[in-house]
């Protein structure tokens, strides 16, 4: 398959930089990374509308929770290790708690960090956020997917966890496509085995999926970009057609998509499944295709997941 390149972190940033132009009410809070995350795109254009908190994530969302009080839809973003974990009791009694209007946008999220190593690869955020009442939690697939998704969320009253990665993206989707909130996406249909991805994952199940043709078959391929309130119909739609279901996320299987798509079935259509992801173990420091191969996560994985799978199905 041959896709175009492009990074979700600068599609956030620019659109960012979009919606600052449309409302006066949008501000932007960063704690010393806005090169990074690309908030200082906005923070050129709005710079009295653009905060940089320093190394104080705690803070920051303790201003986040004020400003929305005061009626701003605040945007606040750093690395997902420090937005999520280091400040985690602030973001669940200031922000969850309240139900107020901040939308988390955290990047550099999953093993993918790459060379900053396990210290810094978050692979359990996903499920931390998803813990929260109030939270809703999506994982955009491509950067035309993170433009439709920044979009949908400032203009969506309460609070959001929107999770990004630091590499570039495959653009699966195209820029005219629509991203409907709650619902998982059916890239390829399939009557044998369906593999429920989300973010940078979704490219490796396609390829996995061609692969699977090839060995005569038929794999269906979704797109799960919001884990939270996760697509029930879709999932059990696809369990009664297939019986059997791969799940592929960079995240610990523990707490993720995999445990959410588990939840579902249990209480709904049981059927076998697998999870593809982090081994619940730290990561180490690698180039991030190297680490997705090394942790069997890319489409090689994913291939052999779902092979293993078939023959227990069988």
């Amino acid at each position: 398959m041959k896709w175009e390149y492009e990074s979700p972190r600068k599609a956030y940033g620019e659109t960012l930089v979009e919606l600052g132009k449309e409302r006066e009410d949008i501000v932007v809070l960063d704690a010393d990374l806005s090169t990074s995350t690309k908030t200082a795109m906005f923070g050129k254009k709005f710079p009295e509308r653009f905060f940089n908190l320093g190394l104080q994530e705690q803070n920051m969302m303790g201003i986040a929770a004020g400003l929305a009080r005061s009626g701003k839809t605040v945007f606040t973003s750093s690395f997902a290790v420090f937005a999520t974990g280091r400040a985690y009791d602030q973001v669940r009694q200031s922000i969850a708690y309240p139900r107020l209007n901040v939308k988390i946008v955290a990047t550099h999220g999953g093993v993918t960090v790459g060379e900053d190593g396990a210290s810094h690869q978050m692979i359990e955020d996903i499920g931390l956020m998803c813990g929260l009442p109030n939270f809703r939690v999506i994982v955009p697939v491509d950067s035309n997917e993170v433009r439709r998704v920044i979009r949908f969320v400032a203009y969506e009253y309460g609070p959001f966890y929107v999770r990004l990665t630091r590499p570039s993206l495959p653009n699966i989707t195209s820029k005219d496509d629509e991203f409907i909130f709650g619902r998982g996406a059916v890239l390829k249909d399939g009557d044998d085995i369906t593999l429920i991805a989300t973010g940078i994952e979704v490219s490796y199940a396609l390829l996995a999926a061609e692969r699977l043709e090839k060995d005569g078959i038929s794999a269906a391929v979704v797109n799960m970009s919001t884990i939270k309130p996760i697509d029930k119909d879709l999932i059990i739609k696809y369990a009664r057609k297939t019986g059997a279901i791969v799940t592929a996320e960079d995240h610990n299987i523990y707490n993720g998509l995999g445990s959410r798509v588990a939840e579902v079935l249990v209480e709904n259509y049981p059927v076998r499944m697998l999870r593809v992801g982090m081994p619940d173990k730290f990561g180490r420091s690698g180039k991030w295709n190297e680490l997705l191969k090394y942790y069997e996560m890319d489409d090689a994985g994913i291939y052999n997941a779902a092979k293993k799978l078939l023959e227990v199905k069988k």
